[in-house]
């Protein structure tokens, strides 16, 4: 094979998937620029055949707990204009409030990474559909509160129920495909939170002209009417949601061999041993894995205030009372045909962290332009909070699949994935307490700045990244991609 004119290419030691492409025995060519080899056509179909039965299912699934966990939002001011609202009802403070979502992520944090031994243990169809059933009761608990210290004990429980439950999803997808697939995937579930978003608002301006039915405030019905279709759907994904590869009923003999060998040295296998102390000891003193956790915590903060404070945020814009509500729909419906389209360029030119860094410059443009403009500038701020949503969004599905694509074993995906998201939840903590209530009036500064900050910060650490990833490549194909030990070196994925 020649040489094309000013491209590298680096031997590697053959695969499964390299004889279905180039034929047994043949030598392995990498293009070290990125580009991708192309997938037959029986992969093709094998991947379309999954994708079917795994993404809308996850993004429901995701969207569903999205719901639960930021309709507090909306209960937060949903018929405020008659006292009806969540605060008046259980004579909570704004800051009592505030605590109450805070202990929420306290509860996240702490059961993130054992959620994914389980996961891996009990296998992901049991263990998603206990946790989508808990989370759902938690939620219609909710809707019975009568005071702070009831809704703050069970926003911990819920908390403890929905933490395993995105980064399981992440770890999930690494059983099914390879690193370059992963990311468009992420952002297909990660989106669905957007769309939670998009209908959240609008559900909380339905619900909300249910006030005083059968004597329950608006806000309680909001609790029950989401929880209930999590319940529900439980049962559908314990019969529903696929494994492994190697062990569903829907893909033939011929297609679980070709499943298992494309993934097989860059993915989860469900036949892997669950995590080992050796594991995870090389796992935590990978410290260039705390570079990743360190820019996760950086777009948390965010994407939480975001999640939780839009309605506030889009009150504080002139719109008042259930009009609010609805005015949190274009945000979130923009963010998501963003998140899409990033992901899945990001993913195309294996350029996930410069995709990361780009996007979050442009949500830190939009929360710095909202914290300099007037206060009153009410539809160009608004203008500004539907870049600044896109932005925060969007950048996150890239970093996921980019942190993913540079681990490879069973045990180190599954707890760096855990440990990552950990780490983001005390930016989310953080991110509760950014927009205050008393800097309404003003626009709320401090919480654009915050985010703002963060965001350039982001963008900084990803193009960091991306440069030691090419100093290590560099290095790997000057000393040849075989150890002294025989074991063949990866290149890291950008």
């Amino acid at each position: 094979m020649e040489k094309p004119a000013n491209i590298d290419l680096v031997t590697r030691l053959p695969s499964s998937e390299d004889d279905n492409v180039f034929g047994r025995g043949k030598r392995v060519v990498e293009v070290s620029n990125g580009k991708q080899v192309e997938r037959t056509a029986e992969e093709n179909a094998l991947v379309w055949k999954q994708d079917l039965r795994i993404v809308p299912l996850c993004a429901a699934i995701y969207l569903l707990c999205y719901l639960d966990r930021s309709n507090i939002g909306n209960a937060k001011t949903l018929n405020s204009s008659t006292h009806n609202d969540l605060l008046s009802t259980t004579h909570m403070t704004n800051y009592q409030y505030i605590i109450a979502l805070m202990v929420f992520l306290v509860a996240y944090a702490i059961f993130e990474v054992p959620s994914n031994y389980f996961l891996k243990k009990l296998t992901p169809s049991k263990w998603i559909a206990f946790l989508m059933f808990s989370w759902g009761a938690v939620t219609i608990g909710l809707g019975g509160a009568q005071n702070f210290a009831s809704v703050t004990a069970v926003r911990f429980i819920l908390g403890m129920f929905e933490a395993g439950l995105f980064p399981g999803l992440v770890y999930y997808l690494t059983f099914w495909y390879k690193t370059d697939e992963r990311s468009i995937r992420v952002a297909f579930i990660l989106a669905s939170a957007t769309l939670a978003g998009a209908f959240g608002g609008a559900i909380a301006y339905g619900v909300g002209h249910m006030n005083l039915t059968h004597n329950l405030p608006a806000w309680r019905w909001l609790f029950i009417l989401e929880g209930i279709p999590s319940c529900i759907s439980s049962i559908f994904v314990f019969f529903f949601l696929p494994d492994y590869p190697e062990t569903v009923k829907w893909l033939n003999p011929i297609e679980k061999e070709l499943a298992t060998n494309r993934l097989e040295f860059e993915a989860s296998h469900g036949h892997d041993e669950s995590l080992t102390w050796k594991q995870a000891k090389e796992t935590l003193m990978d410290w260039r894995l705390y570079a990743h956790y360190a820019v996760y915590f950086g777009i948390s903060v965010p994407f939480s205030s975001l999640s939780l404070f839009t309605p506030s945020i889009t009150a504080g814009l002139g719109y008042h009372d259930l009009l609010a509500q609805l005015m949190t729909v274009p945000p979130y419906a923009v963010a998501y045909v963003v998140t899409l389209a990033a992901s899945y360029s990001a993913d195309h030119f294996n350029a996930r962290g410069l995709h990361s860094a780009v996007m979050a410059t442009i949500g830190a443009a939009g929360f710095l332009a909202s914290a300099v403009l007037p206060p009153k500038a009410y539809h160009s701020r608004y203008g500004c909070l539907i870049v600044a949503a896109s932005g925060a969004f969007s950048c996150i599905p890239p970093l996921l699949g980019w942190l993913s694509s540079n681990l490879h074993t069973t045990g180190a995906v599954g707890l760096a994935i855990a440990i990552n998201i950990s780490i983001g939840a005390p930016g989310q903590i953080a991110g509760v307490w950014i927009y205050k209530a008393n800097e309404a009036s003003k626009g709320y500064p401090t919480g654009h700045w915050t985010n703002a900050g963060l965001l350039f910060f982001v963008a900084v650490g990803c193009l960091g990244l991306r440069i030691y990833y090419g100093w290590k490549n560099a290095k790997i194909v000057k000393n040849g991609k075989v150890g002294s030990d025989g074991n063949a070196r990866r290149l890291f994925r950008y």
